[in-house]
């Protein structure tokens, strides 16, 4: 029995497989008891109603089929129901579901730690802690560089998204929407420019990597002495902001800059860790080590689980009490995260990730050159790729005409589109995404 047959999918029928309107009746059962007692903040971007699924299929309550490019955003880095994951969550579920590790010594827990530890891009020893999401490690981040700086200030990037929780959000700076009627935020954030630039007259998109540096040494000069800054936050891949891959040299200026001030460098990998890019962490890319390095999202293929490691002489400076977490690293979760870690390395995932990804960019580079009037630029890496259309609404319909065709991709940034399938996505699939990708341009387009 194939693993597809296992979740209840048949296997005959080609994906994705649209069978009804969108949502159909089922689904639109869910949409009206979910608009009577949800949270309105909830930001649904189309009325995808998940049933079940597995690899990069989704199929939904009415039975339509989806090829599946958001991978729960970017969460679910082993496909959706991989066997071993489900093995080990299972296994670990008929033993214990839960103690806190924050209070006594659960042995998954130091597991999970020392296994991510194992694939950090940092030299010497280094400690971890576990958490339930990426913004409670971003929060944990925060606390540990003030903690072991003696620091208040921190600096992030316009673009960013580091998650909404009070600290995580004081840090976002991508939509100002995440702001709105929530101040006063945390105190003593600062924002500079991302190493990115718009599109020219002649349609050519550069780096500006002299913004970045210009703006930190007014900052430094008229507001904050770098010797009161504690940490730099870092997505070293832009993801909410628009899936921006920044150049080398512009990551290791900022390594160097941290370097000669003493200000600690965090890489918020949330998204574009744990394999995306070809590389478990992104920030390898640019041959930089970080001292705070943040994961979530991909690290338990859809189980809540985070982490922010450190190296030991860091997070060694605070003791018993100085920060803690019930549900953090919860067994099921490590169980999880313990199987994600051992499949990307035992089914060659970092390399598959490398290669589907070179093939959906030059697909995608060749739509561009069909419509150079609605797609004004593709870029990435690995599978963390953005596709960027002329404006806001464009992209916004060729994200609705992508699902009505049963393709699922997310819109990231002001006008750009995200395709972050998981990590076992084949060329097969790669190839009918982007014939279908191809299919809904030409609706744009008629």
């Amino acid at each position: 029995m194939t693993e597809t047959d296992q979740q209840g999918i048949d296997p005959a029928r080609p994906v994705p497989d649209i069978r009804t309107a969108l949502p159909g009746p089922e689904g639109q059962k869910v949409l009206d008891r979910d608009g009577a007692v949800t949270s309105p903040s909830l930001p649904r971007a189309y009325p995808l109603v998940p049933k079940r699924a597995s690899g990069s299929t989704m199929e939904d309550v009415d039975g339509n089929l989806f090829l599946d490019l958001n991978a729960g955003i970017a969460v679910n880095s082993t496909g959706h129901t991989h066997p071993a994951v489900v093995a080990a969550i299972k296994e670990q579920a008929d033993q214990l579901l839960h103690y806190s590790a924050s209070d006594f010594y659960l042995p998954i827990y130091s597991q999970m730690c020392a296994a991510l530890a194992e694939t950090l891009p940092m030299e010497g020893p280094t400690r971890v802690f576990l958490t339930n999401s990426g913004a409670e490690a971003v929060e944990g981040a925060i606390k540990l560089a003030r903690y072991a700086t003696g620091r208040q200030h921190l600096i992030s990037f316009f673009g960013a998204f580091h998650g909404r929780t009070y600290g995580a959000v004081s840090l976002t700076a991508s939509k100002s929407k995440y702001h709105k009627g929530f101040g006063p935020l945390l105190s003593g954030v600062h924002h500079v420019p991302f190493a990115f630039a718009e599109i020219d007259e002649n349609g050519h998109r550069s780096h500006d990597e002299e913004a970045t540096f210009a703006e930190l040494d007014r900052l430094f000069e008229t507001e904050v002495d770098p010797s009161e800054v504690a940490a730099i936050f870092l997505e070293p891949v832009q993801g909410e902001g628009g899936y921006i891959v920044p150049p080398a040299s512009w990551v290791q200026r900022l390594r160097a800059l941290c370097d000669e001030h003493g200000i600690l460098l965090v890489a918020d990998e949330v998204q574009s860790g744990m394999g995306r890019t070809g590389r478990m962490w992104a920030i390898e890319l640019a041959d930089v080590q970080p001292d705070i390095l943040i994961s979530a999202k991909g690290l338990a293929s859809g189980l809540p689980l985070g982490a922010f490691a450190a190296r030991a002489e860091l997070m060694e400076k605070w003791g018993a009490g100085a920060h803690g977490s019930t549900y953090g690293g919860s067994p099921i979760p490590c169980a999880a995260g313990l199987a994600t870690l051992r499949t990307i390395q035992e089914e060659g995932l970092l390399a598959n990730a490398t290669t589907i990804g070179d093939q959906l960019l030059t697909g995608l580079r060749e739509l561009q050159a069909k419509h150079p009037e609605v797609i004004t630029d593709v870029r990435g890496v690995g599978l963390m790729i953005g596709v960027e259309f002329r404006d806001a609404a464009t992209a916004a319909e060729a994200q609705n005409q992508a699902f009505q065709r049963g393709l699922l991709v997310l819109d990231c940034g002001v006008r750009t589109i995200r395709m972050s399938p998981p990590l076992v996505f084949t060329a097969e699939e790669a190839t009918t995404a982007l014939r279908v990708l191809g299919e809904a341009l030409a609706a744009l387009e008629a």
